[in-house]
């Protein structure tokens, strides 16, 4: 076991850049370490260590500090309590800081002279990103819930099309970015600091819209353009329930560096704290990877399964889960030669191009018809399956714009009602195609892809495809999607209109999982042209006429799997904190009668806390309202207001922000306003407006 050791804990700890701009870092070290120098691990966020990050920064840099390391959590310029400003995520501003943050580290009389990067979100982000750019003393990189491509697998857009959670982030960042440095840290010029941020702030989401393909600004910061250019030791990390899911599997297929990936039934979250459980020892495991490659310790890394993931077993949806049954599978390499694809091909012919399949909610799903499992005698216009023989298939679909209410959250965050739903409520108002009830179980374990050959009435539209599992009890839970944007079907640099009536045909992967469905069970694919408010919708109502069809399973061939082990998680001591308000989430999807809307409310309460260290008190606050008309893409509408409030005895000081977007067949329209109050006195109000050309979304 590695000798555990005192250590210290600098709150504020200067890094000028070479541009005279100061970033502020915590570093939490060895006592000793002056005499006995240590590798320097780097975590660079804009998330506020004094009291963004700090309950996830008490439970994990204190520990591996103990344990032989600096770890150096710094404020990017522009936020807490680092001077400069901040324009976008991911600039080659933010990835020089970072890289000068390295070179500043190797130069101290404390540091052994290798250093390695880690992150979660943003910070996974930019630790490959950082490592991409080879600064020389970066020996070894975890990136936690991050991606390898900002365009297609991205919190903005995915699959070309253009995601809610784009302005939802936009709103978030408005909202996080405006807060002010802390005086006890920076003194008396607290408040010049403030009010520049404040009157340089960016609204991202107008630049993020202006980029809606594939093109030199995504291209920037995306790894996946050149996985050759990352020399150093990756481990990545990330969760089924998470929407950077994806990441995992392309780096440990496409790295010629060391490197290994892990997948849990987790959120958006660290795995030694995250849920569903079970949570694992990822400090333990951190600091292997750690000894290994930033101290040349024998820690058996490299002998570990080059891809571990939590298989997760059949269970009944609900908006939450605390925990997913299953088991840990281990692929000595990946792709493995342990999976085998399976493909299904839909057949047969749906007569009515408007009807959606009907399920019997009460009726278990191993009771329906068993070439089929169709409940054909509520529906006796559809006659689709997914067969193991190919055959023919002719049918359409055309789905209502409120169809997506069971879909989730792109990635949930809060512990609250941020899951999937029983999918039948959607399955209503897709095109279904299921396989006959299963004799044996099947383990999936990648990402399937749908093969369609198709013709559009409409020169744009997208398409939703949603594998379900179909329990006995009646339920339809959601495995896994993908969608693609047709305008995208030939590239995501090139788009294109559709010409109606032509025939074309398209390829596109769902999301990665690691699934297990039982027998008695049965699989469901499920095809909309609509999934609101996951997925911003097309100008007009499509109706897309498919004349074949398949999907392409990863189906394990043998149960024999390599060893997982992990250590129970363990943490330091963790925050001290009082708490002056708890959290709570919500999530409601009702009927405006009088508008004929469908209005999704979220609420989020982040609770209010008081440091017991230094008493800084913070707190937030988000409300969002998304609304459509089931016959009306163009009546899509989302609101956003996020709260912050902070303050220290008697300084009290608050933001509040509300973003909205709107649209027309030609535009998006963006609107939002930022205040902020000092001791409830307006000290800033600025109104954002923007009106963006739509271009093939």
């Amino acid at each position: 076991m590695t000798h555990v050791l005192d250590i210290i804990d600098l709150p504020d700890v200067g890094i000028v850049t070479p541009d005279g701009c100061r970033l502020s870092a915590r570093i939490w070290m060895p006592k000793n370490a002056d005499n006995a120098p240590v590798p320097a691990i780097v975590e660079h966020l804009p998330y506020r260590k004094r009291d963004g990050t700090v309950h996830r920064d008490e439970l994990g840099h204190p520990y591996i500090a103990a344990r032989g390391y600096a770890c150096i959590r710094v404020d990017m310029r522009g936020n807490g309590e680092s001077q400069g400003l901040m324009d976008d995520e991911y600039t080659p501003q933010e990835l020089q800081d970072a890289c000068n943050v390295i070179q500043w580290a190797t130069e101290q009389s404390w540091c052994s002279g290798s250093v390695g990067m880690m992150g979660i979100s943003w910070g996974g982000f930019n630790s490959l990103q950082v490592a991409a750019l080879q600064p020389p003393a970066l020996k070894a990189v975890i990136s936690v819930c991050s991606t390898v491509d900002r365009f297609a697998d991205d919190i903005h857009y995915k699959g070309g099309c253009l995601l809610t959670e784009n302005i939802g982030w936009a709103a978030n960042m408005l909202s996080y970015s405006s807060r002010p440095p802390d005086p006890a840290l920076v003194g008396e010029s607290w408040m010049d600091m403030w009010k520049m941020r404040l009157n340089n702030m960016p609204f991202l989401a107008s630049t993020w819209m202006r980029h809606q393909k594939r093109d030199a600004y995504w291209q920037h910061g995306s790894v996946c353009e050149d996985y050759t250019a990352i020399k150093a030791a990756v481990l990545s990390v990330g969760g089924w329930h998470d929407g950077y899911r994806n990441t995992i599997s392309h780096l440990v297929t496409n790295l010629s560096s060391p490197v290994k990936g892990i997948v849990g039934p987790w959120i958006h979250k660290y795995p030694h704290y995250a849920a569903p459980t079970p949570a694992i020892g990822f400090l333990q495991e951190s600091l292997r990877w750690w000894d290994r490659w930033l101290k040349n310790a024998d820690t058996g890394v490299e002998d570990d399964p080059a891809y571990r993931v939590w298989v997760m077993d059949s269970v009944k949806p609900k908006r939450w889960l605390p925990e997913r049954p299953g088991e840990w599978v281990g692929e000595q390499h990946w792709p493995s030669e342990n999976i085998n694809e399976k493909q299904l091909h839909i057949v047969g012919e749906r007569s009515n191009a408007n009807k959606s399949i009907s399920v019997c909610e009460d009726q278990p799903a191993n009771n329906r018809n068993k070439d089929s499992n169709v409940d054909k005698a509520s529906d006796k216009d559809n006659d689709l399956m997914l067969s193991d023989v190919a055959g023919a298939c002719k049918f359409s679909v055309s789905s209502a714009q409120d169809c997506g209410k069971t879909s989730g959250e792109y990635f949930p965050f809060s512990y609250g009602p941020e899951f999937p739903d029983d999918q039948l409520a959607d399955d209503l108002l897709s095109c279904c195609a299921d396989t006959s009830v299963l004799s044996e179980p099947m383990t999936i374990i990648g990402a399937p892809t749908v093969k369609l050959t198709l013709s559009a009435d409409k020169p744009m539209g997208l398409i939703v495809a949603r594998l379900c599992d179909l329990r006995p009890d009646g339920s339809s839970a959601h495995i896994t999607s993908g969608m693609l944007n047709l305008a995208h079907r030939e590239s995501f640099e090139h788009p294109s209109l559709i010409q109606p009536g032509n025939s074309f045909s398209i390829e596109f992967a769902l999301d990665q999982i690691a699934y297990r469905v039982p027998v008695g069970h049965s699989l469901r694919l499920a095809l909309s042209t609509a999934c609101w408010p996951f997925i911003w919708p097309s100008p007009q109502t499509v109706t897309l006429s498919i004349s074949a069809g398949s999907m392409t399973l990863p189906v394990r061939t043998t149960e024999h799997s390599l060893p997982v082990q992990f250590e129970p998680p363990v943490t330091a001591a963790g925050w001290q904190t009082e708490v002056l308000r708890e959290a709570s989430s919500s999530r409601k999807v009702l009927v405006d009668e009088a508008s004929n809307e469908q209005v999704t409310l979220i609420e989020n309460d982040f609770g209010e806390n008081r440091d017991l260290t230094h008493d800084l008190r913070s707190g937030s606050i988000t409300n969002e309202r998304w609304s459509i008309k089931p016959d009306d893409p163009l009546s899509a509408r989302g609101n956003i207001h996020w709260q912050q409030t902070g303050g220290r005895d008697d300084w009290n000081w608050k933001t509040d922000s509300c973003v909205s977007i709107s649209c027309d067949k030609a535009y998006f329209y963006l609107s939002a306003s930022l205040k902020a109050y000092n001791n409830d006195e307006l000290i800033f109000e600025q109104i954002y407006n923007d009106n963006i050309p739509r271009k093939f979304i």
